[in-house]
């Protein structure tokens, strides 16, 4: 059975008081809408998610979301319920049988509850999780109190809403003029449809208002486990005609200059491809092809500055970092300590865990005849447990 996740995240969020949309705010490292996305990927249970935003946010969206191999993301429309039908309907290339419809703004959602509403959809065609209301109701008319409301009949809704793919998308379809229901579960009532409710989970928090912002930012975030994740990367560059070589970002006068598409800064190569190891990115290769003009001439650094950029957009950090450069010439020795402050600069570590250094390989081989440089490197980056 084909289970798709259908995120919505195509609102404004003003109450959160943030500079961005709230889906876009940072928890601890990674952003709320990212959080969301990858408790689906996580549980094990869902094979597509498909997130509905603002024509706006693409760029945010993009940086949000890098690296967790999402369905194009569709346009959302001017209400709640016009984004989750034109999410629905951008869902159709994957033909899912069932379908689990999430605000965004809720980034803790468990694989138990993942999969405690799929295992209901087995016997019912719509499925919502719902929370016992604890304090007591009262009915009021003008200040007065009129009357008491029976509390063990209510439920506060939440998401993921659980649904048979083709019974919501039907239902959207004909309800698509209706303009107040205020969830889905409200869209499949009024299509006919039963709606069976399953216990929530407290934890399943919806972001709203900047107080939610700042405690969601707190010590229980900061105690999430990480792990240790290493990477490795190892490059080459001929040596041709100039008058410098660029290593680690850093200008060398030399006889020679190093070939290549970009400035063939061969030491951050080597360690931008181990920095992209440890995320589990790829290598430099894929992500700026030396088939491609844009990178021709360019400063390494800019390589560098990405790989920094997708390690923090998965909520994690750089540990530490060694590089070892091997040549004859020129001395690298002297410039250690330049090459190390542009390192710390641009990964956002102290002097402390950067290590350069350099070594030969007593003459042999291409690099002991002084044809090319070759570097080496190793990258420690921690990354959140998701597991945990």
């Amino acid at each position: 059975m084909k289970v798709a996740a259908l995120i919505v995240a195509a609102g404004r969020g003003h109450r959160a008081g943030g500079p961005l949309p709230k889906q876009y705010l940072d928890l601890n490292g990674q952003t709320i809408l990212r959080r969301s996305a990858k408790a689906f990927l996580d549980s094990g249970l869902v094979h597509v998610v498909q997130v509905v935003i603002h024509p706006d946010d693409r760029v945010l969206y993009d940086e949000s979301t890098i690296g967790l191999g999402l369905c194009e993301p569709c346009a959302g429309g001017a209400s709640r319920q016009e984004s989750v039908r034109l999410g629905l309907e951008a869902l159709a290339a994957e033909s899912p049988d069932l379908v689990l419809i999430h605000d965004a703004a809720r980034p803790f959602v468990s694989t138990s509850l993942i999969h405690a509403i799929i295992g209901a959809l087995s016997i019912n065609e719509a499925v919502i999780p719902g929370l016992a209301v604890t304090d007591t109701i009262k009915q009021i008319d003008g200040g007065i109190i009129t009357g008491n409301v029976d509390r063990d009949r209510l439920r506060r809704a939440q998401t993921p809403q659980g649904f048979r793919y083709r019974t919501i998308l039907d239902a959207h379809r004909a309800l698509a003029d209706v303009a107040d229901l205020t969830d889905d579960a409200a869209v499949a009532e009024r299509a006919g449809h039963a709606v069976h409710v399953i216990d929530g989970d407290e934890r399943n928090i919806k972001v709203t208002t900047p107080e939610d912002v700042a405690a969601l930012s707190g010590p229980a975030l900061s105690a999430q486990a990480m792990i240790p994740c290493s990477g490795t990367g190892f490059d080459v560059h001929r040596l041709g005609p100039g008058d410098h070589v660029m290593l680690c970002g850093h200008r060398i006068p030399h006889s020679h200059g190093l070939i290549g598409h970009s400035d063939a800064d061969v030491a951050l190569h080597a360690l931008v491809d181990a920095i992209l190891g440890a995320v589990g990115a790829g290598d430099i290769g894929r992500h700026f092809p030396p088939s491609d003009p844009q990178w021709k001439g360019v400063p390494s650094r800019l390589f560098l500055e990405e790989a920094v950029r997708l390690v923090r957009a998965q909520g994690g950090r750089i540990a530490n970092v060694d590089v070892t450069i091997i040549c004859e010439a020129p001395k690298v020795t002297p410039h250690v300590q330049p090459m190390t402050a542009i390192l710390g600069e641009i990964l956002g570590i102290p002097a402390a865990r950067i290590n350069v250094k350099a070594t030969t390989t007593e003459k042999l081989g291409f690099t002991g005849r002084g044809e090319g440089i070759a570097a080496q490197a190793t990258a420690s980056v921690l990354l959140p447990d998701t597991a945990s």
